[in-house]
């Protein structure tokens, strides 16, 4: 429900919109109590009924909508003084299971496809609210199956249309992660070592005479932040991007755990040997992203070395909070430093800034510096979806795209 120019404005208001979008033609034959379904699930806030009438009246007796999500139960709860605060977690949580069916869905109404990036955060909801983990072994298991020869994960499935986003295949790794800290499942679990050795070994053939990652192909999304092209970080196409490096490390330090678990367990000297070589590897690279990228005069990490050729090639800046924050999660910045980089992340305007999305991982960065106290001050962006009309939580602060998009539920979790 759109405005001529293309805006949606206060969703609560319809004057002076029309509706844009998929509809349904449906043609009568004429005959009495007929039935009209279409053939694949519509989300929606609003129906417009159009009707043209031949020579007779056409006798509508009902209009109704069945709710299709997948059944989770709403086992954990929460309650606050502040009825905002109430108020998002209701509006998160149908966002959430209306993102959920066969499989999760990164929204109900655009792709519908379970992509990586957003599925960690929607398993991760799904496990604290439900308790529910079979959407989540299912995502797992089909992420390891999309797997092409080079060795990542498709960024999304299952799809007809492949798609390659890296970062993503990292996440897939945290993911699993993600599943050995909140469930007691060895045998489910040890199928994921080759598929997170195969990701890794992708990565690890990037890197570069720098010590961080050169030029990596396919989509390299990361949020959708006005000054990412098309959601990429500086660096990540032509190489040498802090972001994309130490996404890398978030993965490797994830995967060393992992394989550590797994040496112990099975007595296995091989695994051991790997996940040593994990923590090697990412002990290097964020060294390297720390000693080529860390302004002294800022007290910050930029998304790109310093002294890189390419710096000019990027008009919008080169600092944001995305690396920085990763820089963080990472133990990339000496550990006396960490206070004053999460201050500066939160005061400087000039960075980058997170979208709804990625905000996810600004959260945790304020949890691992002590800082959660100040999480309730943040939900402005969930604040104002509330106060502009929504019932869902929309994809991004920055597009006026998808209204009901599952990792912007990431307050319940």
């Amino acid at each position: 429900l759109r405005f001529p120019d293309g805006s949606k404005g206060n969703r609560n208001e319809t004057a002076g919109k029309e509706i844009l979008g998929y509809h349904d033609l449906i043609l009568p034959d004429g005959g009495a109590y007929r039935s009209f379904q279409p053939l694949w699930l519509r989300t929606w806030r609003y129906v417009q009924v159009d009707i043209e009438c031949g020579d007779d009246p056409l006798v509508i007796h009902d209009i109704y909508g069945d709710l299709s999500i997948y059944p989770f139960e709403e086992k954990g709860s929460f309650s606050s003084d502040n009825p905002i605060h109430d108020r998002i977690w209701e509006v998160g949580w149908l966002t959430a299971r209306l993102c959920a069916g066969e499989t999760y869905m990164d929204c109900p109404y655009y792709e519908q496809l379970q992509y990586v990036g957003d599925t960690r955060i929607q398993a991760l909801i799904s496990l604290y609210v439900s308790g529910d983990d079979r959407l989540m072994r299912n995502a797992l298991e089909q992420a390891d199956h999309s797997r092409i020869p080079s060795g990542l994960t498709l960024s999304r499935g299952p799809s007809y249309i492949p798609q390659v986003i890296p970062g993503f295949s990292l996440y897939w790794v945290a993911m699993v992660h993600d599943y050995y800290l909140h469930r007691q499942d060895d045998d489910f679990l040890r199928q994921f070592l080759p598929g997170i050795e195969s990701v890794l070994g992708w990565f690890e053939q990037r890197i570069d005479f720098t010590g961080t990652l050169g030029p990596l192909e396919w989509w390299n999304f990361v949020d959708w932040s006005d000054e990412f092209m098309v959601g990429a970080a500086p660096g990540a196409d032509l190489g040498h991007s802090a972001i994309m490096s130490l996404s890398y490390v978030y993965a490797l330090e994830r995967a060393a755990e992992l394989f550590t678990w797994f040496a112990g367990l099975d007595q296995s000297e091989e695994l051991a040997k790997k996940a040593q070589g994990f923590y090697l590897e990412a002990q290097r690279t964020r060294e390297a992203v720390y000693n080529l990228c860390y302004d002294y005069s800022r007290g910050l990490l930029a998304d790109i070395p310093l002294d890189d050729p390419n710096r000019d090639m990027y008009t919008h800046g080169i600092f944001s909070q995305h690396t920085n924050i990763l820089g963080i999660l990472t133990n990339a910045f000496p550990e006396d430093d960490v206070p004053g980089v999460m201050e500066r992340i939160l005061a400087d305007t000039s960075l980058i800034p997170t979208t709804i999305y990625y905000r996810f991982y600004l959260f945790q960065a304020l949890q691992k510096t002590g800082m959660a106290d100040r999480y309730t001050d943040m939900l402005g962006s969930w604040e104002r979806m509330l106060a502009n009309g929504l019932t869902t939580f929309q994809e991004s602060d920055v597009l006026e795209r998808s209204d009901c998009h599952a990792w912007s539920s990431s307050p319940l979790f």
